[in-house]
């Protein structure tokens, strides 16, 4: 799911809110959050820190409409270009642009301090508690108490040099082993949308649930 949106001063591109809900319930997410980062006025001057204040806007949002919208979670990349010149990228999970995936191995110390463990079963991804598969993200209830919502934030200018950004969610990254594999597929691409179906058309795309 993505959501789009244009200003004077920049765009604001979300991409990947997955949630466990209906069609429905992701687009309102979307609105939701796209109305939170534009709402701060501030939002394109000191963009880095309302990023961080609407990631903990969205997240509370979701966890007070639980009721309605379900006790699990969800995924997210934003990204935000000023200017046409500084392109600023937030991800929570293991959505990934410029970003670290957030998983429960590389935040045990963390999660074990909050009174939770990582599981490490043969065959499985680690977990938290046995269930989540990332350290951070919207949502989920039940767990917390024991993950995060900080999201990772990066900073990247832009200029000739830059020829295209991948965000994407772990259905690409567990299946391409590096960011310079999923580069060399598309970049003599010249289109997003004809990129994206070589992605799925080549199988290197293959969605997986975690």
């Amino acid at each position: 799911m993505t959501g789009d949106r244009k200003s004077s001063s920049g765009r604001f591109h979300i991409f990947h809110l997955r949630h466990s809900h209906d069609h429905q319930n992701l687009i309102h997410l979307l609105n939701e959050l796209l109305r939170i980062f534009l709402n701060f006025h501030d939002v394109w001057t000191n963009t880095v820190n309302v990023t961080r204040r609407a990631y903990h806007s969205i997240d509370k949002y979701i966890l007070e409409n639980a009721f309605e919208l379900g006790k699990e979670g969800s995924t997210a990349i934003t990204a935000m270009l000023i200017n046409s010149q500084t392109l600023v990228v937030a991800n929570v999970g293991d959505s990934r642009a410029l970003s670290v995936d957030h998983e429960p191995n590389r935040e045990r110390e963390i999660i074990e301090s909050k009174g939770g463990f990582v599981s490490n079963i043969p065959g499985d991804v680690p977990r938290i508690d046995g269930k989540l598969a990332v350290a951070r993200a919207f949502g989920d209830k039940s767990l917390k108490r024991h993950i995060s919502l900080d999201p990772n934030v990066a900073i990247e200018l832009i200029n000739n040099d830059v020829d295209l950004i991948i965000l994407a969610s772990d259905g690409l990254w567990k299946v391409i082993i590096s960011n310079q594999e999923a580069v060399n597929c598309i970049k003599n691409m010249k289109d997003a949308k004809a990129a994206t179906k070589h992605f799925i058309r080549s199988g290197d795309f293959v969605e997986k649930q975690g």
